[in-house]
């Protein structure tokens, strides 16, 4: 059986931030045949075109090599000002100007863990407009916004939450299907 690596992005480069919890939970809720492996990205300069000499690139095309040997990503971000994060902005239009582009027609699940009650869906819906603009297949449903997440994570960052994890299993499972639809070949 064919392991998926998934690679996962975590929209905030704080130590204990929630969405790195959520993405460590993910990888325990994963069906057999899935594994992930978390992004570093954070010595990725500033966007700026008049940047692009190879000693900036090389945090970029390390970056880049990732999301391309992926099976899928799974993005978990926090909404900041109604949006997205800068840091996850920042690096998808670095990655956005690298030849091949790695998000098309890669399959993407998105998840994200705030603290206030709407749980990030603003900041999800700006990310399906930006990666769809980047020809990604972004799974639609199951929808995972962890609303007042401070209580459905303990201290070590474990999710003690029954709901939150069964809402994640469940996405883990439809992306697995996802990646296995995205990958069979078209008949027309």
């Amino acid at each position: 059986m064919k392991t998926y690596k998934i690679l996962g992005i975590c929209g905030s480069l704080r130590a204990k931030s929630y969405n790195h919890f959520a993405l460590k939970a993910a990888a325990q809720l994963m069906p057999e045949g899935m594994s992930l492996q978390i992004a570093d990205y954070s010595d990725i300069p500033l966007y700026n075109q008049d940047n692009q000499a190879p000693a900036t690139l090389a945090a970029v095309e390390r970056l880049r090599a990732q999301v391309a040997g992926a099976d899928a990503l799974l993005i978990a971000s926090p909404e900041y000002n109604f949006s997205v994060t800068g840091v996850l902005k920042n690096a998808i239009d670095w990655l956005s100007r690298t030849s091949p582009q790695p998000f098309r027609e890669k399959p993407i699940a998105l998840l994200s863990a705030t603290q206030g009650p709407v749980g990030g869906a603003r900041n999800q819906y700006e990310l399906r407009k930006i990666l769809g603009g980047l020809e990604a297949m972004v799974l639609n449903k199951p929808e995972i916004f962890i609303g007042l997440c401070q209580n459905r994570f303990d201290e070590q960052g474990e999710l003690t939450d029954a709901t939150t994890r069964k809402f994640i299993g469940d996405q883990m499972v439809a992306l697995q299907a996802w990646i296995k639809r995205v990958e069979a070949p078209s008949v027309n």
